[in-house]
């Protein structure tokens, strides 16, 4: 029998304010793409103030004020004490607490000379590269140093009753935080989110904040960024209100005719004395677009009173049935659905806390042989790992550069994220419920044994509880994620105190979350292994398709082993290749690792984009796609990775600073094996609002060889057809079928001449797709497209601009690599540049960028309460220039 766990569902999410069980900053964070820094969200009782505007900072190579985490842990550790079920709570020591002597955090300290940010804020993208002591691996950028944030806080004398807290969505990393010169506490974790109380520290008037972040040279294996790089809140509630990931939502029963929802909300009184309260609270269709509850109450929880004793935390349980629920599912083949609960909490017939929750209905099949099903239909995981960082802006959240990222993805038909290696922005798990893609939320990639030098292992034995129990405790009510990820390739995963503390960490997740299923990745580890034996759902990193060259899978005596548990490929492929990029000769294999001469070329720092080529641990994406054909009851993959990243710059580790594993690059742009998994993950023509294609045919490589006439440049096409004809210069060069074992047309014979390469392709006897590609001619001109032309005038908004380098006819260039220079004019400001190579280590801030490929991109930002029309400009030494034009609205 296959193990049921049907699913829940909710995500808190403030337009107001309650969250279920679940994560109150994340809830609170409302319709993420309609809300505007710097207005508050009030409803009832609650308010919520973005303060990422307005901040002074200073960042120091060398530590300036003789502080450290070691100094400051004592009073730092606290700060997580509502996580801490298993293990001593800490008291807070007596005496005045470290760093009140610091002129930082001083109100008369002058602080006008310091840069004036806005938050999220990444210190370290601006550059520039070759940072001292910093290594490739972490992008050569300087991440390094203790950094100051300052601003004042004004707290109005209508507040003075109230709960005052400060909710940090992210903090690279090692925080720390004063108000009015007195130590709050803060978080080392640079990646988790966190909540500080105030109250007993502030004052009517205005308050100073500021916050100290400190990071070692050596604490990550790729970029981790640096700064308050995520969103800050300021709430002010009264004093009896929700808890902090104060709500929970399940949903145990679920069918096309009803839907029993189960709710748990937590209510905390941070009064002297006990207080009496209602509850109560309506569930509405939750509209993704408006971002606001329909009209209509589609149910009720019955209304629950409470008695809250003093200075306690009390739950309210309640249950509801929905007839006839719209359903949250997967893209393409389902719809993600969501609702919104409206929670209030009364006292004295009054209104004091409001708090509204988006959540999904759906039901979640687990199953060892048919993997993973959602309301009752199979979903084979096609999914990509993901890093955090945005490219060219850095680590910096920004929610346009991130929704990007997924168009794309789903575009090329991936239905699935798995958030490598750390808990992700709270905004890019509402885009996954919005988007439809199902989620595996990860929070470790370090136990207690290290990898490098300063990293998690630092602090694992006093903050893996709390870490682990906040994390889950803000993102279990999202629909979107199947289940949570404890860590990625553990040191000690071979050991048994690694499998007790994979035991100790999953039962951790269940006491939280007994609903979704554990996972982790697994590169080590044996079936029959303790640190195996501890995991609902083993997660092979490469050895489902076999390591390298070899063609020995571990999913056979992972089955054997647990044949009722669900199997997946954490991590696969590890292709590598440089957008553009093609090298000769060609391998006559479907998977070969990559070295100079063999894919690539170390005087260039090129890697071919004949997409054969991988690591040696990897394998080429047909390798993993006919391994893959084997073994039908595994659930599927996470390819690493979706995007390029900042860092990890394999093959290449101590020459270029951003890698080469990415389907898109760095920049945005798609790299031939987009094709190659588009082929494979979506075969067939979908027509529906949401992914509408037309059938595909892509040809690789270009035909633009001037030094290649009369030699032989193998032609190779990806389709999903079964039958191809390639004609060059207009002469049949053959026609194949595609046997199963082959994920590519391939015309390895074909002499270069110029002209043109044209390909039409059967599917069931019928014509499927075709495509031509041509010579280009001398590059000629420039050409401009934005990916929106249409902004919003809020200071956050971006648009991608692209540009390519092109002959008269309008051919891209595809070896063009000119210098091009961007200006811009209007209610907007070019933020960053870039072209896609992981060799240029140019800054992104520069205006002037050469292109890679043919292509550069700008990517520009609105100015904040401005409108009016942008216009990009685009220049390039002996090129006619390229304009497009925007509005801010």
């Amino acid at each position: 029998m296959p193990f049921v766990r049907m699913a829940y569902n909710t995500r808190g999410f403030l337009l107001s304010g309650l969250v279920l069980l679940g994560s109150l900053q994340a809830a609170e964070a409302g319709v993420v793409r309609k809300f505007t820094d710097g207005n508050p969200t009030a409803q009832a009782g609650r308010e919520r103030v973005s303060i990422n505007a307005g901040w002074r900072f200073s960042r120091f190579e060398s530590n300036p004020d003789s502080l450290s985490y070691d100094v400051l842990k004592d009073w730092i550790l606290p700060t997580g004490n509502d996580f801490i079920v298993n293990g001593v709570k800490y008291n807070r020591p007596s005496g005045v607490a470290p760093g009140s002597n610091v002129t930082y955090v001083q109100a008369t300290f002058d602080d006008s000379g310091w840069e004036e940010v806005d938050v999220p804020h990444d210190w370290a993208i601006k550059g520039p590269f070759h940072a001292p002591n910093i290594p490739n691996s972490m992008g050569a950028l300087p991440i390094n140093g203790v950094g100051w944030y300052r601003r004042n806080l004004a707290i109005e004398s209508s507040n003075s009753d109230k709960s005052i807290f400060l909710d940090i969505d992210g903090a690279m990393s090692n925080s720390a935080v004063w108000i009015n010169g007195q130590l709050i506490g803060g978080w080392p974790y640079g990646y988790n989110s966190f909540r500080l109380d105030l109250t007993p520290y502030v004052k009517t008037g205005e308050n100073l904040l500021a916050i100290r972040l400190d990071n070692p040279l050596n604490f990550s294996r790729w970029y981790p960024g640096a700064g308050l790089y995520r969103n800050v809140w300021l709430v002010k509630v009264d004093q009896t209100h929700f808890s902090q990931h104060g709500s929970y939502i399940t949903t145990p029963v679920v069918s096309a005719e009803s839907a029993d929802v189960d709710l748990t909300v937590e209510i905390e009184n941070k009064k002297n004395s006990s207080r009496q309260v209602e509850v109560k609270t309506d569930v509405y269709v939750f509209d993704t677009k408006t971002g606001r509850a329909g009209a209509d109450v589609i149910a009720s929880f019955p209304q629950a009173t409470a008695e809250v004793a003093a200075t306690s935390k009390q739950a309210v349980n309640a249950s509801v049935t929905i007839a006839n629920p719209q359903l949250w599912g997967p893209r393409p083949d389902q719809e993600p659905n969501l609702y919104v609960a409206v929670t209030t909490l009364i006292a004295d017939g009054a209104v004091i806390d409001t708090y509204e929750t988006r959540f999904g209905i759906r039901s979640i099949t687990y199953d060892g042989n048919t993997g993973i099903s959602v309301n009752g239909k199979r979903v084979y995981i096609q999914g990509t790992n993901n890093h955090h960082d945005l490219g060219s802006i850095g680590a910096a959240f920004h929610l346009r550069a991130a929704e990007r990222q997924l168009e794309l993805l789903q575009e090329m038909g991936c239905n699935a994220l798995r958030m490598s290696h750390n808990p992700p922005a709270p905004e890019l798990l509402d885009l996954a419920d919005e988007f439809g893609f199902l989620v595996l939320d990860e929070i470790f990639d370090v136990w207690k044994q290290q990898k490098i030098s300063d990293d998690y292992h630092v602090y694992f034995d006093e903050w893996h509880e709390q870490d682990l129990r906040t994390f889950i405790r803000r993102d279990r009510n999202h629909p979107s994620i199947m289940a949570f990820s404890i860590g990625n390739e553990i040191v000690e995963q071979t050991t048994s105190s690694g499998g007790a503390t994979a035991r100790e960490l999953v039962g951790i997740v269940r006491e939280e979350d007994p609903v979704r299923h554990v996972s982790a990745g697994i590169n080590n580890a044996q079936a029959g292994s303790e640190f195996a034996d501890a995991l609902d759902i083993p997660g092979l990193n490469y050895q489902g398709e076999g390591r390298g060259t070899s063609f020995t899978s571990a999913y056979p005596p992972y089955h054997a082993a647990y044949p009722d548990k669900v199997l997946w490929s954490t991590e696969s492929s590890s292709g590598v290749s440089s957008r553009g990029t093609y090298l000769f000769p060609v391998t006559s294999a479907n998977s070969t690792t990559v070295e100079d001469g063999v894919g690539e070329d170390s005087k260039t720092l090129f890697v071919s984009v004949y997409e054969l080529y991988a690591v040696s641990w990897g394998s080429s994406p047909d390798k993993v796609f006919g391994m893959q054909d084997k073994f039908p009851y595994a659930a599927g993959e996470f390819v690493w990775t979706g995007w390029d990243y900042l860092g990890e710059p394999t093959p290449f580790d101590t020459e270029a600073r951003s890698s080469y594993f990415g389907i898109i690059d760095l920049a945005g742009f798609k790299k031939d094996r987009f094709f190659l998994y588009q082929a494979r993950w979506r075969p067939d023509l979908y027509v529906n609002q949401y992914l509408h294609s037309l059938p595909m045919a892509h040809i690789l490589p270009h035909w633009t060889w001037p030094d290649r006439v009369g030699e032989v440049t193998p032609v190779h096409v990806f389709s999903s057809a079964d039958e191809a004809e390639l004609f060059v210069n207009g002469k049949s060069a053959g026609k194949l079928q595609r046997e199963p074992s082959n994920y590519r047309f391939r015309w390895d014979n074909v002499t270069y001449s110029p002209g043109e390469l044209h390909v039409v392709t059967y599917k069931n006897g019928s014509q499927w797709a075709e495509e031509t590609v041509k010579t280009a001619s001398d590059a000629a001109k420039l050409t401009l497209t934005a990916d929106r032309t249409t902004i919003q005038g809020d200071g956050r908004d971006l648009s991608f601009i692209t540009v390519a380098v092109v002959d008269e006819t309008g051919t891209t260039v595809p070896e063009a690599n000119n210098a091009i220079t961007f200006s811009i004019s209007g209610p907007a400001e070019i933020v960053s540049t870039d072209n896609g190579n992981p060799a240029d280590f140019t800054a992104f801030p520069s205006l002037t960028r050469n292109a890679f490929s043919g292509l550069a991109l700008a990517v520009v930002r609105s100015l904040p309460g401005a409108s009016g029309e942008i216009t990009v400009r685009a220049q390039a030494d002996g090129l006619e220039g390229a304009e497009v034009v925007l509005e801010a609205q």
